[in-house]
């Protein structure tokens, strides 16, 4: 199938809303180590920034201390058995995927999440991005920020970059469209950091729901 334009999404945060299945598992480690549990909301802040950002802020772990990597491991691990159980699209996506298919617009996901994550739930959720165009770090050679993970996901779709939008949550998934020369779309409803200010990374636009995008969407692609 040929599509007249794609629109390209990061996973966690921005897609599904996967910050339940982590925060069971960083509570259980925290349990564990007789330690009491954490701000669910603060665990929800920091899922975009990957298990060694999860490790850093919520156990103030620097990479260079021996237990770093033996607590990401243990987070890893534990996520395998809880992988998907509570995760689920954020509202308003399966009627927006829909209409993208309807419209002749691809979409496909371009993760900093590995393979071995990404599939399952995927598959437990029912999602099938158009073409199978799901592009994680085991994909390339260079993750996000870095332009190749989208440059890849534009060339499976048979799309230029400019015939490309790409929804995230993170500064990096903003910089990565920069590289890739398509426009980012910042995604104020996900998991975004306190500290952290979504109006200074020169997003070429801001939505605060997945309404919002959806409107985005339908203005960009004129229908």
């Amino acid at each position: 199938m040929s599509f007249r334009g794609a629109v390209l999404f990061d996973l966690d945060g921005t897609l599904i809303d996967t910050a339940a299945d982590f925060i069971q598992v960083i509570n259980r480690m925290k349990a564990e180590d007789n330690e009491p549990a954490v701000d669910a909301e603060l665990i929800r802040n920091t899922v975009s920034e990957g298990a060694r950002g999860l490790i850093a802020r919520i156990f103030q772990l620097t990479e260079d201390d021996p237990r770093f990597e033996q607590q990401r491991q243990r987070l890893l691990d534990l996520y395998t058995g809880e992988l998907g159980k509570q995760a689920a699209l954020f509202p308003g996506f399966e009627s927006l995927l829909a209409e993208l298919q309807r419209q002749q617009i691809g979409w496909g996901i371009v993760t900093n999440k590995p393979w071995r994550f990404t599939e399952p739930l995927l598959k437990k959720l029912g999602l099938e991005p158009s073409n199978a165009v799901t592009i994680c770090p085991d994909h390339v050679s260079h993750r996000k920020p870095d332009p190749e993970p989208l440059l890849l996901a534009a060339k499976k779709l048979q799309l230029t970059p400019q015939q490309c939008i790409y929804a995230g949550d993170h500064r990096r998934d903003i910089e990565a469209a920069r590289n890739a020369g398509m426009p980012g779309i910042a995604c104020g409803y996900g998991y975004i950091h306190a500290d952290d200010d979504i109006r200074q990374w020169q997003a070429d636009a801001i939505v605060d729901s997945v309404a919002d995008l959806d409107s985005y969407i339908r203005q960009h692609f004129g229908w």
